[in-house]
């Protein structure tokens, strides 16, 4: 995928969200107009990528990014998902502890030069990528406790049992995906 198609379907979502925002501040359903607003914040992350000259993230990584915007703020809090399926904000969160850390491996890759990561250990690439993974859910966490104490008040409708079982999810995913990178450290 070249750079001008992931500006036009980055654009296109971002479209997508602006629709929403207009819909939702017609109708006058402020909860929803709020997450349309945060995600054309969010989604407009990628578009501006596309005018670096050297973007270090892969076509992957920008579509997964897009998925993990679509499930958790269109399907989840726009339609509903999260409080018609309870499964759904595990799921998410740990796709996201999955992602963060493949974002890791691509971090670690355009940071450490290539001699250097020849001789780093299986163990510091692994435990960097899970650590940003629970960093990551962490600070999802936060950011949800935040909201809800100013704005929304329905992310952690569980309470403190629906932070860690969030937490533990983001952790699963985090520690999947750097058992991978400490199996494959040679080809990642």
């Amino acid at each position: 995928m070249k750079r001008k198609d992931l500006f036009l379907w980055g654009s296109i979502f971002v479209l997508f969200m602006i629709i929403l925002l207009i819909f939702y501040l017609y109708k006058g359903e402020s909860s929803k107009w709020q997450v349309a607003l945060g995600g054309i914040l969010v989604s407009g992350l990628p578009v501006l990528l596309t005018f670096m000259k050297n973007n270090p993230f892969n076509v992957p990584s920008i579509v997964g990014f897009y998925l993990f915007i679509f499930c958790s703020t269109y399907l989840g809090s726009i339609a509903d998902f999260y409080l018609k399926y309870k499964w759904w904000d595990s799921t998410i969160h740990f796709y996201k502890g999955v992602y963060v850390a493949l974002i890791g491996i691509t971090l670690y890759k355009l940071m450490i030069s290539e001699q250097i990561r020849s001789e780093t250990s299986k163990w510091i690439l692994s435990l960097f990528v899970f650590s940003l993974a629970v960093l990551a859910s962490v600070l999802w966490e936060i950011y949800e406790f935040i909201g809800d104490q100013t704005f929304t008040h329905i992310m952690q409708l569980g309470g403190n049992k629906d932070t860690m079982y969030d937490l533990l999810c983001g952790l699963s995913g985090g520690l999947l995906a750097a058992i991978y990178a400490f199996v494959r450290k040679e080809k990642v």
